[in-house]
C-alpha cells in the first residue's frame, strides 16, 4: 500500500486532497496545527479504508517533522511527500510598505524552511521508495507581481527555486511544484476578505490535477492545475 504525508490536510486543498488519496487506496500521515479539526479531516480519510494517522502539531517544529516520517515509516515506508502547509504572513495582506518583518520571517519558516527540513527528514524513505515523488504547493504570486502578495509570493518563489535544485539532485524521484489556481478557502479568505470567492474553484476540485500527476508521473517541473486539467 501506497503512504503519503499530506501537512496542512485539516482543511482547504490539504483536506481534499487526503480524500482523493484515500480513495484511491493511499495510507496517510496528517498534519495539521488544530487537533480536533485535523480529527475530523481523518476520519472522513478512513471512511474511504485508509490507515490514517493523524498527528497535530507545528511543521516548523523539528520533533513534529520526526514524528511525521516514522509515521510514515511505521506504515511501510514513504511514497509520496506534499508539502502544502503555509501561512500568508499578514492577514489580510498588505503592500510591502508595511508589511510587519515579523510576519515575513514566519511566513517563510514555515512555507521554505519547514518543507526543507521535511523533506530532508523523509529523503532516505522516498529514495527507497518505488515511485518516490514530492509535491510541493506553490502559488502565481510566485511568478506574477500582484499587488499585497510580494511577501508571501517571495516564499513560494523561494519554495519553487528549492524543488527545481531538489529535482536536478535527486533524478530517481518526481518533484511537482503545483500552483494550484485561486481556490473558495479561508487562506484566500483572509488574504483579501472582500473579495467575492463565489465563483473560484472548491479545493476538491482541484485535487484531481494531482492525482493526475501521480498516474502520469510526467518530468519533475513546475505546473499550474487550470491549463494541466486543460491539457
Amino acid at each position: 500500500m501506497a503512504v503519503a504525508i499530506v501537512t496542512g490536510a485539516s482543511r482547504g486543498l490539504g483536506r481534499a486532497l487526503a480524500e482523493a488519496l484515500a480513495g484511491r487506496g493511499w495510507d496517510l500521515v496528517l498534519d495539521a496545527r488544530t487537533a480536533d479539526v485535523l480529527e475530523e479531516g481523518a476520519a472522513a480519510a478512513r471512511v474511504r479504508g485508509a490507515r490514517v494517522v493523524a498527528l497535530a502539531g507545528d511543521v516548523t517544529d523539528a520533533a513534529h517533522r520526526r514524528e511525521l516520517v516514522a509515521a510514515a515509516e511505521g506504515l511501510g515506508g514513504l511514497d509520496l511527500l506534499v508539502n502544502n502547509a503555509g501561512v500568508l504572513g499578514a492577514e489580510p495582506l498588505v503592500p510591502l510598505d508595511r508589511h510587519p518583518l515579523d510576519g515575513f520571517r514566519a511566513a517563510l519558516e514555515v512555507n521554505v524552511v519547514a518543507p526543507l527540513g521535511l523533506l530532508q527528514e523523509a529523503l532516505p524513505l522516498l529514495r527507497a521508495a518505488p515511485a518516490g515523488a514530492v509535491v510541493n504547493l506553490s502559488s502565481d504570486a510566485a511568478v506574477e507581481p500582484y499587488r499585497t502578495w510580494g511577501a508571501y509570493g517571495a516564499t513560494k518563489a523561494a519554495l519553487d527555486q528549492l524543488s527545481a535544485v531538489l529535482a536536478a539532485e535527486e533524478p530517481g524521484l518526481r518533484v511537482w511544484w503545483v500552483d494550484p489556481g485561486g481556490m473558495r478557502t479561508d487562506m484566500l479568505a483572509a488574504a483579501e476578505p472582500g473579495e467575492d470567492l463565489s465563483g473560484t474553484p472548491a479545493p476538491a476540485d482541484v485535487a484531481p490535477v494531482f492525482l493526475r500527476l501521480l498516474d502520469e508521473r510526467p518530468a519533475s517541473g513546475r505546473y499550474a492545475a487550470p491549463a494541466f486539467l486543460e491539457a
